[in-house]
């Protein structure tokens, strides 16, 4: 009887590791149609992706949008036939014990040169859908001082308004 135990829980971790791995490659696919999607100015495959309570936090400290508001944001450009093209440089994947929900972080080619994504996928049915999404712009530490002054002036101002 022990053997046969051992059997299963030999086979269920193999079989989980797999549904693992093939989850991986579900997820580089999902994530690179989506980038692709907003390249192609495709606005229903960039934002079928998102799921219905998705947040995405932009660049600027302003933005923090729900899907709706950032379908209201991005519908302009994306009606212009042009969004934004961005290209995975690097990914890193990570899941739940569940394998129900991942977490990536990504190195991103973008017109902003190098800007870092990450975010939270999770498994609905057969498919899965990013629920957040930050997108961040790197800076390199030796130039930091030069961007925060250049930001000061408009973050001094937001920090006020959002400690009243």
């Amino acid at each position: 009887m022990k053997k046969i135990i051992l059997l299963f829980l030999f086979y269920s971790s193999f079989a989980l590791a797999q549904n693992l791995e093939l989850s991986k490659i579900l997820i580089n696919k999902t994530l690179d149609n989506w980038h692709k999607a907003a390249a192609n100015a495709n606005f229903k495959g960039y934002f079928d992706v998102l799921s219905d309570d998705a947040i995405y936090i932009g660049t600027d400290a302003t933005e923090n949008w729900n899907k709706k508001a950032f379908e209201a944001f991005a519908k302009p450009y994306f009606e212009k036939g042009k969004a934004w093209s961005f290209t995975a440089l690097e990914r890193h994947i990570y899941f739940a014990k569940d394998g129900k929900m991942a977490w990536f972080d990504e190195l991103l080619n973008t017109h902003m040169k190098i800007c870092r994504g990450s975010g939270v996928l999770v498994k609905v049915k057969n498919n899965w859908k990013i629920k957040h999404y930050v997108l961040s712009m790197t800076i390199p530490n030796n130039n930091s001082d030069e961007v925060v002054k250049t930001k000061a002036p408009i973050e001094d101002a937001l920090i006020i308004t959002l400690k009243k």
